[in-house]
């Protein structure tokens, strides 16, 4: 089952980090016809079911520090495939390498961007998506709330993240939504 996320409103602004701790912008992908999403099929909801999404609780954002010794990094993306398992940890990633927006992340050069990333998504947790169960004829208010559900049944998801790195005259910056 492959989750969904609309983009954020907003704007993006550049923020000067003065340490070689990065922060990165993460943003989840979304994800449409030929996303390799391989042979999954999607899960059609019967009328007593809902949905409820993961919620991302704990995200330590990438670092890379001294690994990349750069002075200068032109914004670049690097993506990455999530899959969370139905207790909402992490249970791998993938980088993704079928999007034009995501190939400099897959050059040899950005190979500790890529850790990075992997590294700090390793560590996140959700509270896991699920399908919610309610009683036959009883109308679903809310098909994202499980509140009034029968049976909650967690369920492990995929999703995929970009994480936009950036080095200016050796200062490290985050792209941040707002």
């Amino acid at each position: 089952m492959v989750a969904f996320l609309a983009g954020c409103a907003g704007h993006d602004r550049l923020t000067a980090i003065d340490t070689r701790d990065e922060q990165v912008e993460h943003r989840q992908l979304q994800v449409g016809s030929g996303a390799g999403a391989g042979a999954i099929e999607p899960y059609q909801l019967r009328p007593s079911e809902g949905y409820r999404m993961p919620q991302l609780h704990t995200a330590p954002p990438p670092v890379v520090g001294a690994r990349d010794p750069r002075r200068n990094l032109a914004p670049t993306m690097v993506c990455l495939q999530v899959v969370v398992d139905a207790t909402g940890a992490v249970e791998r990633s993938l980088p993704l390498s079928n999007r034009d927006e995501c190939k400099a992340g897959l050059a040899a050069e950005n190979t500790m961007l890529l850790q990075a990333a992997q590294e700090a998504v390793a560590k996140w947790e959700f509270t896991p998506a699920a399908v919610c169960h309610f009683a036959a004829g009883v109308p679903v208010a809310d098909p994202g709330d499980c509140n009034g559900a029968e049976h909650v049944e967690p369920v492990p998801v995929s999703l995929l993240y970009a994480f936009t790195f950036e080095i200016v005259q050796g200062r490290q910056y985050v792209r941040k939504k707002e």
